[in-house]
C-alpha cells in the first residue's frame, strides 16, 4: 500500500505542484549551486538524489535525465548500483540527454541534447550521442559559432523572443527566414 501511495504522490506532484518538485529534490539532499536554471521537466533520480551535486551556472534543458542508480543489477544480483553524479560550473546540458551514474562532467562543458553520458567529462569539452562521446572543445565550438554568427543574414534581436513579446508578423518573418538555414536570436 504504501508503494502505491508514493507513486500516486509522485504523479500528483508532478502535475499539480510543479513549482515544489525541485524543493522537494533539495529537501532529500539534492545540492544545487547558484545562478542555475532547470527547465521543465528536468527528472533527477528521486530514490537517490542527495548522490547529485550541480555547480554553479548550469542550465540543464527540458526532459534531461539524472541518474544516481542503476537497478539493472537488482535482479541477478539482489543489489542496486550506486555512484554519484557531479555536474560542475558553468555546463549546459541539452533537452533528453541522460547522464548516468558515477559521471563527473567538468567545467565549461556542453552535453548536447539526446546524448547518453556513460563516462565522466574533461572540462571544456563538448559532447555528443550515444555514448556520448568528445566531438570538440568549448574553444573551437565558440570560434566556429562566432564566424558563423558574423557570416549570417538571419540574426534576430530580442523582440523575436516571447520575452520580447514577439509579435505575429515577426513570427512569420522568423520562420520563412530560417527555413532553409539556421538564424541566431540575442
Amino acid at each position: 500500500m504504501l508503494k502505491v501511495i508514493n507513486f500516486l504522490r509522485v504523479r500528483l506532484r508532478k502535475y499539480f505542484l510543479e513549482e515544489k518538485w525541485l524543493e522537494d529534490y533539495i529537501r532529500l539532499g539534492l545540492k544545487i549551486g547558484e545562478n542555475c536554471s532547470i527547465q521543465p521537466g528536468v527528472l533527477f533520480d528521486y530514490s537517490h538524489c542527495w548522490l547529485i551535486k550541480i555547480g554553479n551556472n548550469v542550465t540543464i534543458a527540458p526532459q534531461a535525465y539524472i541518474l544516481a542508480h542503476d537497478a539493472s543489477t537488482k535482479r541477478l544480483i539482489n543489489y542496486t548500483k550506486v555512484g554519484s553524479v557531479t555536474i560542475e560550473d558553468n555546463v549546459f546540458i541539452g533537452a533528453r540527454a541522460l547522464i548516468m551514474p558515477g559521471v563527473t562532467i567538468g567545467k565549461n562543458s556542453i552535453v548536447a541534447a539526446g546524448s547518453l553520458v556513460t563516462k565522466s567529462i574533461p572540462q571544456g569539452s563538448v559532447v555528443a550521442g550515444n555514448p556520448a562521446r568528445i566531438i570538440t572543445t568549448v574553444e573551437k565550438y565558440i570560434e566556429e559559432k562566432e564566424e558563423e554568427l558574423s557570416k549570417s543574414l538571419l540574426v534576430f534581436d530580442n523582440s523575436y523572443t516571447l520575452n520580447g513579446n514577439i509579435s505575429t508578423f515577426k513570427k512569420n518573418k522568423m520562420y520563412e527566414g530560417i527555413i532553409n538555414e539556421m538564424g541566431y536570436v540575442k
